[in-house]
């Protein structure tokens, strides 16, 4: 009887060194497989032209009150700071509107677009939106739409079905950017943000229609975080520089989190394929890194400078902002790392990868950061 036990544990453990060496050699072809649509790319119908005019078509906009996600002030946990309490720029803030680009909350392969009746999809999309969205809080308008966006699958693959359904999900995105832009008063100042494939559309909407439009005389900044931009290739095709300071506006902020020992390897291998805005394959081409502690381009930053890290509760439908958390460094590749891997939850990806995280890990120096940059905005001659 022993001896069969132990032929058993036996085989149970060359089962587990098995598994483990199959999602080592092939965990990329597994997980496209697992995620990636089986079917075919079924074209969008597009919306109605005056879908955007539904208030039910936004998580957050003007007029939604009390329950609009975005409006979320998370409480400060009473410790203490590293370092004496700065004066709080948030405290003197002027009129702004955002428009917000949540990112992507659909991992279902049955579809390569998400329903908007998808009912997990719009709960997680809103959960994102109270977490990365709220950082702009300051801001008099927050316009976060619906849209259909693309699968998680879509990401895994370059396929044409994979283009088609970001095409569609930007056709919505740029929609609903139309209407914003209507209803928001001229002379406001604009701030666009997003997150993963919420930043993939802004940087389109940036290239295609922002650039050399009257809104880049008012435009505050583009928060488009969470996805690789290469300073050489994507840059000058996107019509304005990256965030050299902290005080600068009508500029690009991004960055992407790794604990360390950071393994960015899937990321980088994805991103050396991916064509730029150029046309060419990105290669090596160093990333975009915005230090979110110092506003600026690169560098490192201590912990004591982080002015509240929104940690979550279980669940992610509330959380604390708990000050000196992380620290912040751009590395020679351009990614941003945070030292230890901080506990965030349960969403901590391959590498150490804080994708999920990234604004989040810097929500109140985020706070900061925009409402700085709108009275850099005003304070032009």
């Amino acid at each position: 009887m022993a001896r069969k036990f132990l032929y058993f544990i036996a085989a149970i453990i060359v089962l587990v060194f098995v598994g483990a060496l199959v999602l080592a050699i092939w965990s990329k072809e597994l997980t496209e497989l697992a995620m990636v649509p089986g079917g075919e790319f079924v074209e969008q119908q597009p919306l109605e032209e005056n879908a955007y005019q539904d208030p039910a078509m936004w998580f957050s906009r003007p007029g939604i009150g009390t329950s609009d996600p975005a409006r979320w002030q998370p409480a400060m946990r009473e410790e203490r700071s590293l370092l004496p309490a700065p004066a709080d720029p948030s405290q003197a803030a002027q009129d702004f509107a955002v428009f917000f680009v949540h990112p992507t909350s659909y991992l279902d392969r049955s579809n390569w677009n998400a329903p908007l009746d998808d009912a997990e999809s719009q709960r997680i999309a809103r959960i994102y939106v109270r977490g990365m969205a709220s950082p702009f809080n300051q801001a008099s308008e927050i316009w976060a739409p619906r849209y259909r966006q693309a699968t998680f699958g879509a990401f895994l693959t370059d396929s044409e079905d994979s283009q088609n359904a970001l095409n569609a999900a930007y056709d919505d995105v740029k929609q609903a950017y139309d209407f914003f832009l209507s209803s928001i008063d001229d002379n406001t100042p604009v701030v666009l943000a997003g997150h993963s494939q919420g930043s993939v559309h802004l940087l389109r909407l940036l290239k295609d229609h922002v650039n050399g439009s009257p809104v880049t005389d008012r435009l505050v900044a583009v928060y488009a975080i969470g996805w690789p931009i290469s300073v050489a290739q994507d840059l000058p095709a996107l019509g304005i520089p990256a965030c050299a300071t902290a005080k600068q506006s009508g500029c690009l902020i991004s960055w992407s989190s790794f604990a360390e020992p950071a393994d960015p390897s899937q990321v980088l291998e994805a991103y050396q394929t991916s064509i730029a805005f150029d046309g060419k394959p990105r290669g090596n081409s160093r990333i975009l890194c915005t230090n979110p502690l110092t506003g600026g381009i690169g560098g490192a930053a201590e912990k004591a400078l982080n002015r509240g890290t929104l940690v979550p509760e279980e669940g992610f439908t509330s959380g604390e902002l708990v000050p000196n958390e992380v620290p912040a460094r751009c590395d020679e590749r351009g990614l941003l790392l945070i030292g230890d891997p901080p506990e965030m939850g349960s969403y901590v990806l391959p590498g150490n990868n804080y994708h999920v995280y990234d604004i989040p890990l810097f929500w109140k120096n985020l706070q900061n950061d925009v409402v700085t940059r709108v009275n850099s905005l005003n304070a032009r001659p």
